[in-house]
């Protein structure tokens, strides 16, 4: 509610207790903010501290408020909590008061916390073994003033690691006072950068940065903008000197981890798979599917786990471990049947547009895989991914900014942004009418999803059984528009990398009556939304870019016309070809066959599109075509088809999970 600081700093000791003592002696301490006479909300903040202290032993981190309590929904704040790693030794509670009035109400000496082991994110499988004390301030009231510090230690368990973190102002901080402060002994100074709201609020002495901010205000979000213009306000340092430095100080510690001990019965897998394949690719998937298949994962962030990896060995003979231990695994098997690889710090929480623009520091990745020479080119492996997951030329999630671990030390690496080959999502429809208009059509359903979607169902679906998954359709889908659900398949495509589920049915199609005399429907996915007005306040960064977030997907649909009608009488409305705002849109028809075949695709072709583009484009959306795809029959004759010149295969007349389906204009097709 008030403050957050994100410190790169594990640590080790035992102690399980909350202490209690004064207050560090290079803390400054921070005058309390008055009350003002009008004061409104759920509380105001009269201080609220957040200091770090970097010594020879690593850091320590200073927690301290006293706000006054304004509202009954404030009063949760008397729930005191204090987390913090059973590797850093105890933390030290200095105050917990309740100020009422001219009373003061001094629970420190008396306090009994409840130590808790916390593992919020058990079902998770992420064990970080944190603990939590937690103490329920009684008879706390409204108008009260609740007053909490606390310090804990930390230290850093990587050898030649070095201290980094950020200190962050909330966007919308409570009114009130906040104070961060910075600072450190003789020899330990880090880099330190700020943002020009720090800047402005900061003071300088020989060994320490503060700022104070008194009610500042919300900070506004830029509408549209790619994530590095909204990092916010903060306070970045660094003890590395650079990102290579990063990498150096973790390979070292990769490469030991990955190697195995004489007697290892990794090296016997290891054997047993060069035996059984011959070629490079060939034995790189076998590695990969065992490390991904009979290795659970589980996030262990014990004992300095969140920074350094289990043993290859260690995570083997456990059958789990987190990105950290399964990688290690994997590089010790390609290690073992020659294959190059190296270890590769990402962040998959999709934070890192504008990385290489922040001091170094490894908290801002938060995942590690392998990149590996296969045949002469470079294939990425995910050890936490499915089974299904083979090594691929492109990740599965699209990194911006990664750092390669090496010894000799590799900077950030940038991976260009590429709009999509194929689609991410294809649903094909068959409609099969041709017992007429007013008899239930059979219906046929496909949907081909790739990427992490694909993933996903592979996770979900391939734990079910053909018989429950068809009485979950049937219990579920039935109704509108399905009448009869009569089958459902669902297949894995390792190949494609694609989960392909398809439905088969009846449904009840709805021929309106057009003309009098004639019928028309609207195939489904055939139409497109147009697109929103593209806009931010005045005064918010008129020159910067704004974002798209990557997709594309396509909508493939076949009728097959009633027998008792002619083909003459048949057409459809209207094709296009266009783009707006960096995303492409293309609906195309062909009649051939006895059928009525069309082709709706979108798919972002450029994820940053500059100020100017959007206003040309926001004068352009009163002509965008948003009409349904129409399919017309007109016994009188008076709607005749013109032909568009397209080519549009039906569903059943190439294989969609290929590379380069027509789902765009054939210029737009990569």
């Amino acid at each position: 509610m008030f403050a957050l600081v994100a410190a790169t700093t594990p640590a080790f000791g035992i102690d399980e207790q909350v202490e209690t003592g004064p207050t560090p002696g290079w803390l400054e301490p921070t005058d309390l903010a008055p009350v003002p006479d009008n004061a409104a909300g759920l509380l105001f903040v009269r201080r609220s501290d957040i200091a770090l202290h970097i010594d020879d032993d690593g850091l320590e981190q200073y927690t301290g408020y006293r706000i006054k309590i304004l509202h009954p929904n404030a009063l949760q704040l008397g729930n005191v909590t204090i987390s913090w790693s059973p590797d850093a030794g105890s933390p030290i509670l200095h105050a917990l008061k309740v100020h009422r009035g001219d009373q003061v109400i001094d629970l420190t000496d008396a306090s009994e916390f409840e130590v808790l082991r916390r593992e919020e994110n058990l079902e998770a499988a992420h064990l970080d073994g944190m603990l939590t004390a937690v103490m329920r301030v009684r008879d706390l009231r409204v108008g009260d003033e609740l007053e909490f510090a606390v310090t804990t230690l930390g230290h850093n368990p990587v050898p030649s690691a070095r201290d980094s973190g950020i200190l962050f102002l909330t966007p919308e901080p409570m009114p009130g006072r906040h104070f961060f402060s910075l600072s450190w002994t003789d020899g330990n100074e880090p880099a330190i950068r700020m943002t020009p709201e720090f800047e402005a609020a900061h003071r300088r002495r020989r060994n320490a940065v503060t700022a104070q901010f008194d009610n500042p205000e919300p900070l506004a979000v830029i509408q549209d903008a790619p994530l590095r213009y909204n990092w916010g306000r903060y306070l970045e340092y660094t003890d590395y000197p650079d990102w290579s430095s990063i990498s150096s100080t973790f390979a070292p510690i990769y490469d030991a981890a990955s190697e195995l001990s004489a007697s290892s019965p990794l090296r016997q897998e290891a054997a047993r798979i060069a035996a059984e394949h011959s070629d490079e690719m060939g034995r790189a998937r076998a590695a990969l599917e065992l490390v991904q298949q009979q290795v659970r994962y589980i996030y262990v962030g014990l004992d300095g786990g969140n920074l350094l990896p289990a043993s290859a060995d260690d995570t083997w003979d456990n059958r789990y471990g987190d990105c950290k231990g399964k990688t290690t695994l994997l590089l010790a098997l390609l290690s073992e049947l020659g294959i190059e690889a190296e270890a590769i710090l990402v962040n998959n929480s999709g934070l890192d547009d504008g990385l290489n623009e922040h001091l170094p520091n490894p908290a801002l990745f938060d995942h590690v895989l392998v990149r590996a020479q296969i045949d002469g080119q470079s294939y990425w492996l995910d050890g936490t991914l499915p089974a299904v997951a083979r090594p691929s030329l492109e990740p599965v999630l699209p990194y911006e900014w990664v750092l390669p671990l090496t010894v000799e030390g590799s900077e950030l690496e940038n991976l260009p942004w590429r709009r999509a080959s194929t689609p991410n999502e294809i649903t094909l429809y068959e409609i099969d009418a041709r017992d007429g208009f007013d008899e239930p059509a059979q219906v046929t359903q496909t949907t081909i999803t790739r990427g992490v979607g694909a993933l996903a169902a592979q996770m979900q679906l391939s734990a079910v059984t053909p018989d429950q998954l068809v009485r979950a359709y049937q219990q579920h889908a039935t109704g509108n528009p399905w009448q009869t659900i009569d089958e459902v398949e669902w297949r894995f495509d390792v190949e494609a990398q694609a989960s392909i589920l398809t439905l088969v049915g009846t449904q009840n199609i709805d021929w309106e009556t057009y003309n009098s005399h004639g019928r028309r429907m609207s195939l489904p996915g055939g139409g497109f939304r147009p697109p929103s007005r593209r806009a931010r306040p005045s005064g918010q960064g008129e020159d910067i870019p704004f974002y798209n977030e990557p997709d594309f997907n396509c909508y493939v649909t076949t009728v097959r016309l009633p027998r008792a009608t002619s083909a003459d009488d048949w057409s459809y409305n209207s094709t296009f070809d266009t783009q707006i705002f960096g995303k492409n849109y293309y609906r195309a028809f062909e009649a051939r066959d006895g059928s009525i075949r069309m082709i709706r695709g979108s798919r972002i072709d450029q994820n940053e599109i500059s100020a100017n583009t959007v206003q040309a484009d926001n004068a352009r959306i009163p002509d965008f075509d948003n009409s349904m795809a129409w399919i017309y029959y007109d016994p009188t004759g008076r709607r005749r088809l013109s032909s568009s010149g397209d080519t549009v295969p039906a569903t059943d007349e190439i294989d969609w999970t290929a590379q380069n389906v027509p789902c765009l204009a054939p210029e737009a097709i990569d």
